[in-house]
């Protein structure tokens, strides 16, 4: 097949100009059940090809016709020996990666910047975490990737290990040394699973970091929905055979989907891959070019500093996506988060990630130069509105939180009897919740580590910026459950 063909896009399209008379769900009947005004919103095509797996439209849960066409194309696209679509985002995919190769008791090898859904994934399969801790920036106040020598080492100490997994690239576009971490692991004989969730176009374009299939990797969690065009929580799942099974990825896929499986995303994810593959290189290169303008304009307003090439000093910091505008605004004397409102409130802008010392922007070729002037011109005048604040500034410090030591498996903590006690007392024992600022989805603390004092007032520090932090069962964060008798 050619990648231009679409195959299960185009069965829904025939599909729908069939118009069979439905009796199976779902119960709106193509919007004639549903709420007006959404249907009206929505729209009849849309409606027409929300459908369920019916005979003619194959399973996900077990495709033979149109579903594995489609996956096959993107198999072929990615340069995988199998694609597997998700509706569950890339957090079923990364879920799917860990416990199709780890067991109760298994060694796992992770940073530990990971997100959420990977300790999500230790604790359902029992697994046991050994971190290797990344690169940080103390200057952006960011993680980036591992370098390595770290991996052999902890390859070395931990040759039991089941698997190994990579950001690549983080949430920030910061790449490591994938294809010499993937060799690395290889000759151990371990799989190297890739949390690819920020790269899906990093594929379609050699100015872009390595992709995890052109590296070697063995299986890698790609969200299609943030930068490839597809609709929200739509992902796939890459594998290549040899140290692990196929048909094992697709049985635990399967076990975490749910079997209303939704067309219109399954759809979008056909009509991505067609774009990706086969003009994919021309627009991720506008969106390259586009995201250099912003950056050089940036870089010559007072008190901002946009990242460039210039953060490529180490391993860990391999390579990196220019798509990504990693803007600093802590000379301001403001948090990442104030810009952020800042710009909502005054300039109808929306970022894509805020924190203590940073604003992110991500460039696409959804972008045109229009939206890139319009937030030059937002962030000349926040310049401009905050030059006193900034004039009065002393050299601002870095807040980072540590590494927390690990002191019993997340499984067993989060299964453990607990008890909850207001935070401030809590330094000092055992975590019983995760904790994190999201997005990005990096924990602060995860089930079974130590509580410190310096990261309590990490996430003091946090809460004050009015940043998002998440996890904890009481939601004001006052207090945290922690392991009882530990």
């Amino acid at each position: 097949m050619s990648q231009n063909e679409t195959p299960l896009y185009t069965a829904l399209l025939q599909h729908a100009k069939r118009n069979p008379v439905q009796f199976h769900i779902p119960g709106h009947k193509k919007g004639k059940g549903m709420d007006a005004d959404f249907r009206n919103f929505i729209g009849e095509n849309a409606l027409s090809i929300d459908l369920i797996n019916i005979a003619p439209l194959d399973d996900l849960h077990q495709p033979k016709g149109i579903i594995k066409q489609a996956q096959d194309l993107a198999a072929e696209a990615f340069g995988a020996d199998h694609t597997f679509f998700s509706v569950q985002g890339t957090s079923g995919a990364i879920m799917t990666m860990v416990m199709t190769v780890c067991g109760p008791g298994d060694k796992i090898i992770v940073p530990r910047n990971v997100h959420k859904s990977v300790m999500s994934a230790i604790v359902f399969s029992g697994a046991v975490p050994i971190f290797i801790n990344p690169e940080i920036d103390k200057d952006l106040g960011i993680s980036h990737g591992i370098t390595v020598d770290a991996v052999e080492k902890t390859l070395r100490e931990h040759s039991d290990a089941k698997g190994l997994l990579v950001i690549n690239p983080t949430y920030f576009g910061i790449s490591a040394d994938l294809q010499k971490i993937v060799e690395v692991a290889h000759s151990h004989q371990i799989p190297v699973l890739v949390d690819e969730a920020h790269g899906v176009h990093i594929h379609f374009h050699e100015d872009l970091p390595m992709s995890a299939m052109q590296a070697g990797a063995d299986m890698a969690a790609t969200s299609v929905h943030k930068l490839g065009g597809s609709l929200t929580g739509s992902s796939i799942l890459n594998v290549k055979t040899g140290l692990v099974s196929a048909n094992r990825v697709q049985a635990i896929l399967s076990m975490l989907t749910t079997t209303s499986t939704s067309y219109i995303l399954l759809a979008s994810l056909d009509t991505a891959r067609r774009q990706l593959a086969t003009v994919g290189r021309e627009m991720i290169d506008e969106a390259i070019n586009l995201a250099g303008y912003i950056r050089e304009a940036v870089n010559e307003i007072p008190y901002l500093y946009c990242v460039g090439s210039e953060i490529l000093e180490s391993e860990a910091a391999f390579s990196y996506d220019p798509t990504k505008l990693i803007i600093s605004i802590k000379e301001l004397n403001i948090t990442g988060y104030d810009v952020e409102k800042w710009l909502r409130e005054k300039h109808n802008i929306e970022v894509e990630l805020s924190d203590l010392y940073n604003i992110l922007c991500l460039i696409t070729p959804g972008d045109t130069k229009t939206e890139a002037d319009l937030l030059i011109a937002a962030l000349r005048d926040l310049a401009d509105e905050f030059k006193e604040m900034a004039a009065e500034h002393e050299k601002i410090e870095v807040l980072l939180p540590d590494t927390p030591p690990l002191a019993l498996s997340p499984r067993e903590a989060f299964y453990a009897e607990t008890e909850v006690v207001p935070i401030e007392e809590s330094v000092g024992k055992i975590s019983a919740e995760f904790i994190m600022v999201y997005p990005p989805g990096i924990p602060i603390f995860i089930p079974g580590e130590l509580i410190t004092e310096d990261n309590i007032n990490y996430i003091r520090k946090n809460i004050e910026a009015g940043l998002p932090v998440q996890g904890p069962e009481d939601p004001e964060i006052k207090h945290l459950r922690i392991i009882k008798n530990d």
